[in-house]
């Protein structure tokens, strides 16, 4: 990994916002701090964002936000110049920490398709698989959600400026519900939930409305996938409809669970 040259102690440090396969609704989280947002401004410099300014800049960058998956081979080129000119990159969102929806692909013909879909499909210029961010260079820290949470997010900028690691809890969901006193949807009405093994991040915001949660923070960092499967087959889901499930937006994180603990 290269370190880029820091900026002089009365330049602001640089701000690059850079995006792979993805929807774009985790930069956008960005541009949803509107409170914050001049702040933010005023106290980085905000060289390269594509959804905020036709202004493009150049690196170095003294921290990288990075959505979206590798999926294509001009991704992995990319990606690679990216991490030489960034002295902190941090990636955001499933599709970057985990492959995202795109990595359901992995799991079938990619070739297959193509030639369903496009009428030229030489045209296409794609990767079999899709891949996180850190399984082509190294990530100094990966922000988890789809999308992220707006909090979290600022949180991880303030504490790559000030030089200290971001507060992030890796708790489960379940842990959120008990804060906001919330019914667990999965004990007392037998609704299919995530929530045990799920990132928190969200603050338990399907269950707090009565469903159950769909993992879009990806595992957290303890889960007991043998305890939690027999118990969705019992509220009756097939295995199946178990993985799907499992597989919606962090396809490879819990495919990697799976392996890990079994089903």
């Amino acid at each position: 990994m290269s370190d880029p040259t820091p900026p002089p102690e009365h330049a602001r440090p640089r701000l690059g916002v850079f995006k792979f396969a993805s929807c774009d609704g985790c930069q956008l989280t960005l541009l949803d701090c509107e409170d914050e947002l001049l702040g933010i401004a005023e106290e980085l410099e905000i060289a390269h964002f594509l959804e905020a300014s036709g202004d493009i800049g150049s690196g170095p960058f003294d921290l990288s936000l990075v959505e979206g998956s590798v999926s294509t081979p001009e991704h992995l080129e990319r990606v690679r110049r990216i991490r030489d000119a960034s002295r902190h990159l941090v990636t955001i969102g499933a599709c970057a920490t985990a492959g995202g929806v795109q990595a359901l692909r992995n799991h079938a013909g990619t070739t297959e398709y193509l030639e369903k879909v496009y009428a030229r499909p030489d045209y296409i210029a794609t990767l079999a698989c899709s891949t996180p961010i850190s399984a082509h260079v190294p990530v100094d820290f990966e922000l988890r959600g789809c999308p992220i949470d707006r909090g979290q997010l600022l949180e991880v900028v303030t504490a790559f400026l000030i030089g200290r690691k971001p507060g992030i809890p890796d708790h489960s969901v379940c842990f959120s519900c008990k804060q906001r006193d919330n019914v667990c949807v999965l004990v007392a009405h037998g609704t299919p939930c995530l929530g045990p093994v799920t990132h928190a991040g969200c603050g338990a915001l399907c269950p707090t409305y009565g469903r159950g949660c769909y993992g879009c923070f990806g595992p957290a960092a303890t889960t007991n996938l043998p305890a939690l499967i027999p118990v969705l087959r019992h509220d009756g889901m097939h295995d199946d409809a178990i993985g799907r499930f499992l597989h919606t937006f962090n396809v490879t994180a819990f495919a990697a669970l799976e392996e890990e603990e079994g089903p």
